[in-house]
């Protein structure tokens, strides 16, 4: 199956896996499933890192994408009507648009979500799969 990991589940995948559930940590090593990582994500990290908002040890932003291929993680980059059509997808409670454009990717491409943001329970009326 394909599964999408949001941005923080792609930190601890990758710097502390201690803090996945047990299903996610399962999923995401399950060599039958393809695991893919948002560009919007690595933008993601960089924007908020750049702006004291996230804090990596013994790493930098432009370090993960190296350190996602070696997970075996694909990269997914938005299509250009992926990110056109973006405005169709409400705002509702969640008001973060790295995380609403990576739901929006999942939507648009049928994956399913790895993540533990319980507000973003409100976009399965708009077809969001996820697991946690």
């Amino acid at each position: 199956m394909n599964y999408l990991l949001d941005t923080h589940v792609l930190l601890c995948a990758l710097i502390d896996d201690g803090q996945l559930s047990e299903t996610a940590a399962m999923l995401i090593t399950d060599p039958d499933n393809s695991i893919f990582v948002s560009m919007i994500s690595f933008w993601e990290i960089a924007f908020k890192f750049s702006a004291g908002r996230v804090l990596l040890q013994n790493v930098y932003p432009d370090e993960l994408p190296k350190y996602a291929k070696k997970a075996g993680f694909e990269v997914l980059n938005p299509s250009p009507s992926e990110v056109s059509s973006f405005y169709r997808l409400a705002g509702l409670s969640h008001r973060d648009p790295f995380e609403r454009l990576i739901v929006w990717q999942c939507i648009a491409n049928n994956i399913c979500m790895i993540t533990g943001d319980s507000e973003l329970s409100e976009y399965r009326k708009y077809g969001l799969q996820t697991a946690w």
